[in-house]
């Protein structure tokens, strides 16, 4: 059986991107997992091994779309051109994976500012992949060994988050992440938790109203096609029980409801990967790290683990 090929983007170049790429490019169990190929910036790359003292790897695979010169390569100072490669190595990569020239998509991170000041609207690697595969049906899976979150709202201000879950969308999601589960993560009969929006999960709507009139209806739907799913659950109690081992995976309504235990419990090895894409990707789970770009100390544990992740879910189509 062969490897799966994967394309590893470098996302933002003045950031950690290139270094921790390059750390993992010169370990060998990476090399057992996939073949790699890296989309993005020769240069960049070759100034990391140059920086870190490690070596290019002989048969490396690289396809640069891009050729920065010198004054877009200083780490922690990202320019209006590292935006727009940032999004030309995304862009690529999707082609490729149309294509089927590679079997998935593992992301360094980007700066969303940056790229916004280049000119370019964009959200977040989720939404743009959404956008260049025309997937309506998505969501983000947040993914370790203790915990697994998935976001019913992804990026939004935190105000808007009531006004943007839905009976239908929360319904949706769930029922994404149960199929998602079963095909892709190995496990035949998932158990679905939910969290509640507010303290308590409403209290019986006490403290608000969303989670009996929203959130209960589209869980008691679910259960009426037969999904294994509990909730709403109180936010601040669902995720002890998701470590324990009451649940595989956690269902949330906003961004930093589920980033913020996730984090904490997998700050290092965290895995991003977006459910509903005709294509695999996965990604690391954490930011540029301009503060530490290019001093040798950015730990590659949430890149190598989006490879494993990414090889595991293309394998079996190989």
């Amino acid at each position: 059986m062969r490897l799966p090929v994967l394309g590893i983007t470098l996302g933002d170049v003045c950031g950690i991107g290139p270094e921790i790429t390059i750390k993992v490019l010169n370990r060998s169990e990476v090399y057992r997992t996939c073949k790699p190929i890296v989309i993005g910036d020769y240069g960049a790359l070759k100034k990391a091994a140059c920086v870190l003292n490690l070596k290019m790897p002989k048969d490396l695979s690289i396809v640069s779309v891009t050729h920065l010169d010198k004054s877009n390569l200083i780490y922690g100072r990202p320019t209006k051109e590292v935006g727009e490669a940032a999004i030309a190595y995304i862009k690529r990569a999707v082609e490729l994976a149309k294509k089927r020239e590679i079997d998935g998509i593992v992301t360094c991170p980007v700066n969303k500012e940056v790229i916004n000041k280049a000119g370019i609207p964009f959200s977040g690697h989720t939404e743009l992949l959404a956008k260049l595969t025309n997937t309506k049906r998505y969501a983000m899976l947040l993914s370790g060994d203790r915990i697994n979150v998935v976001l019913v709202t992804i990026h939004v201000p935190l105000r808007d988050v009531p006004k943007l879950i839905s009976t239908e969308k929360i319904l949706d999601t769930i029922e994404l992440t149960h199929q998602f589960f079963i095909e892709k993560m190995g496990i035949s009969h998932p158990k679905l938790a939910v969290a509640g929006l507010n303290p308590h999960a409403g209290e019986g709507g006490l403290i608000g109203r969303e989670d009996r009139e929203i959130i209960t209806p589209a869980i008691e739907e679910a259960k009426r096609r037969g999904l294994d799913v509990e909730g709403p659950l109180p936010p601040d109690t669902i995720f002890y029980f998701a470590k324990e081992g009451r649940y595989d995976v956690v269902i949330c309504m906003y961004h930093d409801q589920c980033l913020i235990p996730f984090k904490l419990l997998h700050f290092r090895d965290g895995v991003n990967i977006t459910m509903g894409l005709p294509i695999i990707r996965t990604s690391v789970d954490h930011g540029t790290a301009y503060d530490i770009a290019g001093k040798g100390i950015a730990d590659p544990s949430s890149l190598i683990a989006a490879i494993k992740v990414a090889a595991k879910m293309a394998r079996p189509a190989c």
